[in-house]
């Protein structure tokens, strides 16, 4: 994908962009859970792990578009979708799964999937756009250790 010099340059997010992250999630209206998988702690372990990578878009060098990429072997996951929204309707949220598509083809999974939570109509439209269809059929269940995971 080529890129105009006034484009924001793609880059994997390392530990020092943390705080960055936690930044753009809540400007972009995402819920941040930063006393549980959301700290600093847990996204230290996650980067460590090998099997995910935070994308990020960087205008100079402030971070103004991230993706979360990760798979289990089988099918990737495309998850935590975030532009701060002085900078949407750019391009900056395909741009960004076409480049979590890319990682996945990288290692070989070719399934991509995504989960949108309900009042997320911003992301449902960028998916669709990218050709991502709604299986309404399927029910998410979870389970987890407490309310900030």
């Amino acid at each position: 994908m080529s890129k105009s010099p006034n484009e924001p340059r793609l880059a994997e997010l390392g530990p020092g962009d943390y705080d960055a992250l936690l930044r753009l999630w809540e400007a972009a209206g995402l819920p941040c859970k930063p006393r549980g998988r959301d700290s600093r702690e847990q996204y230290l372990r996650q980067l460590s792990l090998g099997m995910l990578a935070f994308l990020g878009l960087f205008d100079d060098r402030r971070l103004v578009g991230v993706i979360l990429v990760t798979h289990d072997g089988r099918k990737g996951w495309l998850n935590r979708l975030a532009v701060e929204p002085s900078q949407r309707r750019r391009g900056l949220g395909r741009r960004l799964i076409a480049a979590a598509e890319e990682w996945l083809r990288q290692r070989g999974i070719r399934i991509f999937a995504c989960q949108i939570e309900g009042y997320n109509d911003v992301s449902r439209v960028v998916f669709r756009n990218c050709g991502y269809v709604l299986f309404e059929d399927i029910e998410y269940y979870t389970k987890r250790p407490g309310p900030d995971w």
